[in-house]
C-alpha cells in the first residue's frame, strides 16, 4: 500500500548524501564482510527461466527481437571492439561496488537509514559422513543474504489479458529505508553507469531518469511487490582528482532518482508483454523497430525473419527518417541498420533509400 507521506526523490537524495559521507571517510577495512559475500557466492541458488519469460532488462527492447528470442532464434555473435567488452564488464563492477558498499555502511556508517532486505532463512537437514564412517544428518540454515543478484532470482508468473508468461531475472538490490519514525519502507534500487564523459551525469545534461530504466524497474516492482525506487548513475569518467565544490554541485559523479510506481505503469507494461506473448503462441511476429536497433541482439534473425511487405515497409520507414528534420546520429542509426538488413538478406544491392 501507498504511503502518502512519502517524498522517494528526498530519499533518493538522501542515498546519494549517504553514498558521499561514506566515500569522503578514510578506507574502512571490513573482511568479515568480504568472507561473508564470497562465502553467499561460493554456493549460491540456481533458478532457470521458465517459458515463455520476458527479462526486466528488455522492457524496452525491439518486440520483435523478444518474439525471436522467445521462438529460440539463433542469437547474434558478433565479434565486438574490445573496448565495448571492457565498457561492459565495468559498468558489472560498477553494480557489484555499489551493493557492497550498502552493506558496509549498514555495518560501519553510524546513523545510515539504508539497507538491503535478506532473503527470508529457512532450515534443511543435509546427509552427512560422520565420523566413524557412518552415513548422518545435520541441520543446516539456508538464506539470509541481501536481496539482490543470485540470492533475489526468479521466476515471477503473470496472467494479463489472457495471456499466461514469466518475468525471470533479479534485481540489483531491494532496500529498506528507515525513517526517522522508526518505519521500514521497502525501496527498490538499480545501479547504472556512465563511462565516456563526466558530463553524462551533470545537473545541465541529466534531468531525469531514462525511459528505458525506469521501465526496467516497473518489472522489479511487480516482481518483488515494491512500490518505491531509485536508480542511481554512477559515472566512471571523472572531471578532475581535485575539484572545487562548486564543479562537484554542478558535475557530479553520482546521480540519484526516485519514483513511486503506480498500477497504470504496471498495466502499462504488461499490456506491451502480453501483445508479444500472444504474438508467440499465435505465431505473429510484431513489427520490427528500428530505433531500438543498436541493441537487439538478434539481428540477424530479425533480418531474415522480414517478409517482402515488411521489407518494404523497412525501406519506407528509413527513407521518411532520412527526409526528415532528425538530427544526424538518428538518420545515421536508420541508414547502418538498413545497411545490416539488406546485406544480409543478400538483395536490393547498391539499391539508394
Amino acid at each position: 500500500m501507498t504511503n502518502l507521506n512519502v517524498n522517494i526523490n528526498e530519499i533518493a537524495e538522501q542515498f546519494t548524501q549517504e553514498l558521499d559521507r561514506w566515500y569522503s571517510q578514510p578506507e574502512c577495512w571490513d573482511n568479515e564482510l568480504d568472507t561473508m559475500i564470497h562465502r553467499w557466492y561460493s554456493n549460491p541458488p540456481n533458478v532457470w527461466p521458465k517459458r515463455p519469460y520476458f527479462s526486466p532488462s528488455s522492457s524496452k527492447a525491439c518486440p520483435r527481437e523478444l518474439y525471436l528470442k522467445a521462438k529460440r532464434a539463433k542469437k547474434d555473435a558478433f565479434p565486438k571492439q574490445p573496448h565495448q567488452g571492457r565498457w561492459q564488464e565495468i559498468g558489472t563492477a560498477i553494480g557489484d561496488v555499489i551493493q557492497r558498499t550498502v552493506l558496509a555502511m549498514e555495518r560501519n556508517l553510524p546513523g545510515c537509514p539504508f539497507r538491503f532486505e535478506r532473503t527470508e532463512e529457512w532450515t534443511e537437514k543435509v546427509k552427512v559422513k560422520l565420523a566413524n564412517g557412518d552415513e548422518g544428518e545435520i541441520e543446516v540454515t539456508r538464506g539470509g543474504q541481501p536481496m539482490f543478484e543470485d540470492f533475489a532470482k526468479k521466476n515471477h508468473k503473470i496472467s494479463h489479458n489472457g495471456q499466461t508468461f514469466y518475468l525471470y531475472g533479479t534485481c540489483d538490490g531491494i532496500m529498506q529505508y528507515i525513517t526517522e519514525d522508526g518505519e521500514v519502507l521497502r525501496v527498490g534500487l538499480e545501479v547504472k553507469s556512465k563511462q565516456s564523459t563526466p558530463a553524462k551525469t551533470s545537473k545541465h545534461s541529466m534531468r531525469e531518469a531514462e525511459e528505458g530504466h525506469r521501465k526496467q524497474c516497473v518489472a522489479y516492482s511487480i516482481m518483488y511487490d515494491v512500490d518505491y525506487y531509485i536508480i542511481l548513475y554512477v559515472n566512471g569518467a571523472k572531471k578532475s582528482w581535485v575539484m572545487e565544490d562548486a564543479d562537484y554541485e554542478a558535475t557530479p559523479d553520482i546521480r540519484a532518482f526516485g519514483f513511486e510506481i503506480t498500477d497504470e505503469d504496471r498495466a502499462e507494461l504488461l499490456d506491451n508483454f502480453a501483445e508479444i506473448a500472444k504474438g508467440i503462441s499465435e505465431d505473429k511476429a510484431p513489427a520490427l523497430d528500428l530505433t531500438r536497433w543498436t541493441f537487439n541482439n538478434f539481428k540477424t534473425a530479425s533480418a531474415l525473419s522480414l517478409t517482402d511487405e515488411e521489407y518494404s515497409q523497412v525501406k519506407d520507414t528509413v527513407r521518411q527518417a532520412m527526409r526528415s528534420g532528425l538530427p544526424e546520429w538518428k538518420k545515421r542509426g536508420y541508414m547502418e541498420a538498413f545497411e545490416f538488413i539488406k546485406e544480409t538478406r543478400k538483395g536490393d544491392e547498391g539499391e539508394a533509400v
